[in-house]
């Protein structure tokens, strides 16, 4: 195994706790150096997502915020090449200059963390591969990165993928790293697919349907020819979370988004409304600007970001999710729908152990997964974080050991 000079140009002092690499040399010479010492690290961007998952217990901390800017930035080929400790804001903000996102809307959870609207890095959001409203229309955050740099529990450097949309190297890796939280490799460098912001959003409200009315519109919208981009549910019980001046009736909210050009919008919205038989219920349609703020409230969990409660995320078959409702009301939990119905996002006042479980075995049982998103600390440290299948767990953890045979990375994390 190659030594780790320490009299080399590395900027790190590795009798420190804290490893804060500035290049990716000092990356290498960082993981090199815990691989020889049999030292297992945490490795954190701006720790926006650290809460998830269980607290760990590591004799080094590798801080990557210092690997952070944007090498290579292509408008007219839509992509995108970040280092990746970079901030999203700083992502998001240089590709809103030529009118184009990541279409996979990450999740924010800085509201609900309290983490003053810093919802993190590239890297961390890639590592995690939670998705927002638009997930069953343009994918997860794995089907958006292109390729990727970085180091395994050796240190030695990994490369896959390119710079173009269809990759037919071999297998992808970037779909096996992503959502690993840091347990295979560093990443250092992602290359991402961006694609044009729409030019128009709107949004159809309908309030006071019930959940099993909501969950057939929504059914019947998706399935139609209109191409919606967004479908949530809310409860009556969030209602008040939504001020607009356009939304004046009461009851929950079914909302439907579709975007596109000014006129394409306008015509699919009659053609839902018409189709769907909206015309006499209690319907507002929200322009871009309440649209924008609408689904940014819902990628940011806005209706939970005021409490100190208990989050779980569940993601089931959707033909399941009226049934696991209600099999869940035993619990009574504060709940929304969003993917169409296939993503339910939980909220409890108390959470024990043997409620994971009950709550977590009848999720499987309809074939979804359970992850513990928030939780008081006592809770996390014994019970299960993240629903694993027992055969993939078995093909896990083979994987592991190839990428990190001494488990020096983010040990216990999943």
């Amino acid at each position: 195994m190659e030594e780790i000079n320490q009299n080399s140009q590395t900027s790190l002092d590795f009798n420190l706790d804290l490893l804060k690499p500035n290049s990716e040399n000092d990356l290498q010479d960082a993981i090199k150096y815990c691989f020889k010492k049999d030292l297992p690290i945490e490795i954190v961007g701006s720790r926006t997502k650290n809460q998830i998952g269980k607290k760990l217990q590591c004799a080094k901390v590798l801080d990557m915020s210092n690997i952070s800017g944007i090498i290579q930035y292509k408008p007219e080929e839509l992509y995108i090449t970040v280092k990746a400790g970079t901030p999203i804001k700083i992502v998001k903000e240089e590709l809103k200059k030529n009118n184009q996102h990541l279409a996979f809307e990450p999740t924010n959870f800085s509201e609900i963390f309290n983490k003053n609207s810093n919802e993190g890095t590239i890297g961390g959001t890639l590592a995690c591969n939670f998705s927002g409203s638009r997930r069953f229309k343009s994918g997860s955050a794995r089907d958006h990165i292109l390729g990727f740099k970085g180091y395994n529990g050796k240190g030695e450097k990994i490369k896959s993928g390119g710079t173009v949309v269809k990759n037919v190297t071999g297998y992808d890796l970037s779909k096996l790293v992503t959502g690993s939280f840091g347990t295979l490799l560093v990443l250092s460098e992602i290359t991402l697919k961006v694609l044009p912001m729409p030019v128009d959003t709107k949004t159809i409200i309908i309030s006071g349907f019930s959940l099993e009315q909501s969950m057939g519109v929504i059914a019947s919208a998706l399935s139609s020819s209109n191409d919606p981009s967004g479908a949530v549910f809310y409860p009556n019980d969030l209602r008040n979370n939504f001020v607009f001046n356009d939304l004046t009736h009461p009851g929950s909210i079914t909302a439907i988004r579709v975007e596109g050009t000014k006129t394409s919008t306008e015509e699919r919205i009659n053609n839902l409304i018409s189709n769907l038989a909206l015309i006499d219920k209690n319907i507002t349609v929200l322009d871009s600007i309440q649209s924008e703020i609408f689904w940014e409230d819902t990628r940011s969990l806005k209706v939970f970001s005021k409490k100190q409660k208990n989050i779980l995320r569940a993601v089931v078959p959707v033909s399941e999710t009226i049934n696991l409702i209600n099999r869940l009301k035993t619990f009574h939990p504060t709940f929304f729908l969003d993917w169409g119905g296939s993503l339910i996002w939980l909220e409890l006042d108390y959470l024990s152990n043997q409620k994971i479980d009950q709550i977590r075995r009848r999720i499987t049982e309809v074939g979804g997964y359970l992850t513990v998103i928030k939780s008081p600390e006592n809770i996390k440290s014994s019970s299960e974080i993240f629903t694993i299948d027992p055969i993939k767990f078995k093909i896990s953890q083979n994987i592991k050991k190839s990428f990190d045979p001494k488990r020096i990375f983010n040990p216990g994390k999943m």
